[in-house]
Order: C-alpha cells, then structure tokens, then sequence
C-alpha cells in the first residue's frame, strides 16, 4: 500500500477536522497528518501520496499556512507524486468563490510533475455560482460546505475516499 500523508491548512479548525475524517476514513495514522505550516521536504519525500486541504478565505485565496507550503511544493521534485485535494468553503456567502483556495493549489502544482488522482467530483449536489476549483463540470477534488451542508459531508467524504482507494 502506498504511504499517504494528509496536509490541511486551518484557521477556524474546520479544515483540520475533515483531515481527521480522511484520515480515518483511509486507516491513515494520526501521525501522518499534518499542518501545512510544519511540512518540510523530508515530510514530502516520505510520501507516495500527498493529500491536500484548504478551506477559502476572503476573496478567494487559500489559507495562509499554505503560501509557504505552495512555494516549498513547487521547489521539490514531485514526479511520481500522487496529489489529491480538498477543501472547505461557504458555498451561500461566498458562492463566486467557492473552494477556490483547492483550485489554487492547483493551478500552483499543475506543471510540477505531480499527478492529480480522485479530481472528478461531479458538482450536480452542490449549490454555488462559481468556483476555479471546478473543469469540466467536476471539482478538481472534495469539496465540502460545512456551514451550509454539513449534512452532506459524510456522504461526500464516503464517494471520495472509495474514488481514493482505487489509487492505493
């Protein structure tokens, strides 16, 4: 099985409790998630698959622990990396910008080597105008609504981690 290591950014806590259900979810140890303001190049290289999380903050920007990460990312050799993403956001007071933090990263990683896994998440269930963290009708990875749809997290989280496994 691959070793998988779980990255969140948070700043209201929400986005580092969805990495503890991932983690569960996966029967990935506690000890293999961490803050992206703590990640190291040892951390990534550690790593077959790097999952990653953000909850959006104002605009439409990733949460601040990730500008480091994102630049220390881009500066390590992620060929042969697997990536999947998810993130957090409020899809009714922020509905132009919803998840854009996820579809950030990205855009960040996108020419790195790295290969994308579980980014075909259909936006059918979801109700938001607009998001980067969208192509082709589908999120680039999970995304969840935990202030206005948190009864839909655990289903969400269940579709997505089935869509994982099939990578390990």
């Amino acid at each position: 099985m691959k070793k998988i290591g779980i990255f969140y950014g948070s700043t209201t806590g929400t986005c580092e409790e969805l990495a503890g259900q991932l983690a569960e979810a996966l029967g990935v140890s506690p000890a293999d998630i961490h803050s992206a303001d703590k990640m190291t190049a040892g951390m990534i290289d550690s790593y077959d698959i790097l999952i990653l999380g953000t909850s959006t903050w104002g605009c439409g920007e990733m949460q601040d622990d990730w500008y480091s990460a994102v630049k220390l990312l881009k500066g390590t050799d992620l060929h042969g990396k697997e990536i999947a993403l998810f993130g957090c956001g409020d899809s009714a007071s922020y509905s132009d910008t919803f998840c854009d933090g996820m579809g950030i990263i990205r855009q960040e990683l996108q020419n790195t080597g790295c290969t994308f896994i579980a980014d075909r998440v259909p936006t059918d269930d979801y109700s938001f105008a607009a998001s980067v963290a969208v192509i082709d009708d589908c999120f680039i990875g999970l995304a969840i609504d935990e202030v206005n749809e948190s009864d839909k997290t655990p289903g969400r989280i269940q579709a997505w981690v089935e869509e994982l496994k099939k990578h390990l």
